[in-house]
């Protein structure tokens, strides 16, 4: 199949299956903001934020191995599959016997339990999805997603709506979705075919590992580009912001969808590409399409910013709008560091993505003691946005011994300067502000017309080929 076709086809699988569960992932930020207060709020984010720290720890970071070595036709996948649960177990082991003293670091002592479990099944889970996804279960990959945020969304309702647990429900529900996620794939991609023990292989398992461990300080480092700031705003301005900074990252969420959605099929594109020899015409091509579709989401959510919090967000949060227009900054330079980072991945150079990585965390990190006490939450957001404006930077000069992008410059240069201007002007208040932020939209457009017009007549090309029986 061809390279384009078969990305494109890729990522509009993960679009049907990623579109539904982000859509009701994001239909939980109202019921949050309604059940959980500010200070709950703060609370919750902060469990969630740590699990996410300590998962690649504990685990080495070995369900990053199992999509890259399982789509290696030279390596066993039931091998992959049963190290990858082993080293997971041992690590679970390990944070047990830590338990003393956790208990004393995190501000969140009787919720610890909890944490471990979730901790225990998202591990499990991330390996088993990436698991399927290297098998080549695109569509069963897909479908998951939507099964395990429909578990998250019944059982949130459940313990927040009809049984006021508040954070104690709010952290069961994803523990209760991962495991009958793990179990949906275990079934449905007949994964207990593949549960061999005796397949245990110290050489591979140490082959994965030697991939895998590089990653942990890079996770350690992206962690603190992601999620230091919570830890930092709840230092100098409490839980109660904290609050709000949770809920503001969940607008940017759209775009991620975006971003998460072509970045699962543009991972196993690149691994397939590394060794073509017109690689670097297909990622440049890939990547100013991306590029585009980014920025010009961006301007449109941009466009409806307060509406959106208006309709989603209780009252007591409607000023988080002017939290997000520089996360959304953030999150395009951090989709653009990630499609940079596959080429690390593609030639097992892991160690290219932690440097890249720890410069933009120790910006990261200085830039947040500096600015929030000086200009509050948003010294986060501008922090976060600064750190991966660089390591994009960085990454594109790093890579270049891998594959030269050739970047559209002036349009991105242009694009990226209007939308500076809507955010100007949405700290303006103006009463004609839609309309001026409406003509930016179309201006946007037009400058990156032919992009637009390319992925335009790809959808359609792929709508009318695929449902052209009903017309």
């Amino acid at each position: 199949m061809n390279t384009y076709k078969k990305l494109f086809n890729n990522t509009l699988v993960f679009a049907m299956g990623s579109l539904g569960s982000k859509l009701i992932s994001f239909l939980l930020v109202p019921l949050y903001t309604y059940y959980l207060t500010k200070s709950e709020f703060g609370m919750v984010d902060l469990i969630i934020t740590t699990t996410s720290l300590l998962v690649p720890i504990f685990t080495l970071s070995i369900f990053e191995a199992v999509l890259r070595f399982a789509m290696d036709e030279n390596y066993d996948k039931q091998t992959i599959l049963v190290n990858s649960l082993f080293v997971t177990l041992l690590g679970f082991i390990s944070l047990l016997f830590i338990y003393p003293i956790l208990m004393n670091v995190f501000p969140f002592e009787n919720y610890l339990n909890f944490l471990y479990i979730l901790l225990f099944t998202q591990s499990i889970n991330a390996s088993l999805s990436q698991y399927i996804r290297a098998s080549g279960y695109v569509k069963l990959f897909a479908i998951n997603g939507i099964f395990n945020a429909f578990i998250l969304l019944i059982t949130s309702i459940v313990f927040l709506i009809v049984f006021d647990m508040g954070i104690i429900g709010y952290v069961v529900s994803p523990i209760i979705a991962n495991t009958l996620s793990s179990i949906f794939l275990i079934v449905n991609g007949k994964i207990q075919q593949d549960f061999n023990f005796k397949k245990i292989n110290l050489r591979l398992m140490t082959e994965m590992m030697r991939y895998s461990i590089p990653l942990i300080p890079n996770s350690l480092m992206w962690w603190i580009m992601v999620f230091s700031d919570r830890y930092i705003i709840t230092y100098f301005l409490g839980l109660s912001a904290n609050g709000l900074y949770a809920v503001a990252n969940k607008i940017p969420s759209i775009l991620s969808i975006i971003n998460s959605i072509f970045f699962q099929a543009w991972q196993m594109s690149a691994i397939e590409e590394k060794d073509s020899e017109d690689k670097s015409e297909f990622f440049s091509n890939v990547f100013n399409l991306f590029s585009v579709v980014l920025l010009i989401s961006s301007s449109l959510i941009l466009l409806h910013l307060k509406i959106i919090i208006d309709i989603l967000v209780s009252d007591i949060y409607f000023d988080v709008w002017k939290y997000v227009p520089f996360l959304l900054l953030g999150v395009i330079f951090s989709s653009f560091s990630a499609f940079l980072g596959t080429n690390y991945i593609a030639t097992k150079k892991t160690s290219g993505v932690l440097k890249t990585t720890i410069l933009g965390a120790i910006i990261n990190i200085s830039i947040n003691i500096i600015l929030i006490p000086l200009i509050g939450i948003n010294g986060a957001t501008i922090g976060t946005m600064i750190s991966f404006f660089i390591v994009w930077i960085i990454r594109i000069k790093d890579t270049k011994e891998f594959v030269n992008i050739r970047l559209n410059t002036g349009k991105l240069l242009l694009t990226f300067m209007i939308l500076l201007i809507q955010i100007m002007l949405m700290y303006m208040n103006l009463s004609i502000e839609y309309l001026i932020q409406l003509g930016l939209l179309i201006l946007i457009i037009f400058i990156n017309f032919n992009e637009t017009k390319i992925i335009f007549k790809k959808i359609l090309g792929f709508v009318l080929n695929k449902y052209s029986h009903l017309f």
